[in-house]
């Protein structure tokens, strides 16, 4: 009975060495790439968002003034005077 014991605790113990031999300092230095990339990938994707929006807010104001101006424009005309 103690042999099962004891076989199940070295087989145990092999498999936590090489666990362990698998996270190594390198394997931390790589996720902290990916994830400086990925938050790189994001900001930039963030930025085209933005940049887009601001694009569409300003056109429409630009209509909106041009809209102004030309009811502006209606109303200050001076009327063809019958001769």
């Amino acid at each position: 009975m103690k042999l099962k014991y004891l076989l199940g605790f070295v087989l145990g113990l092999l498999l936590s060495f090489g666990a362990m031999a698998q996270s190594d300092n390198g394997g931390i230095k790589q996720d902290t790439k990916d994830a400086a990339h990925a938050t790189g990938r994001a900001a930039k994707k963030t930025g085209h968002k933005i940049k887009r929006g601001t694009k569409k807010i300003v056109h429409k104001g630009a209509q909106e003034t041009r809209k102004g101006a030309d009811k502006v424009e209606d109303k200050t005309q001076t009327p063809p005077q019958n001769h």
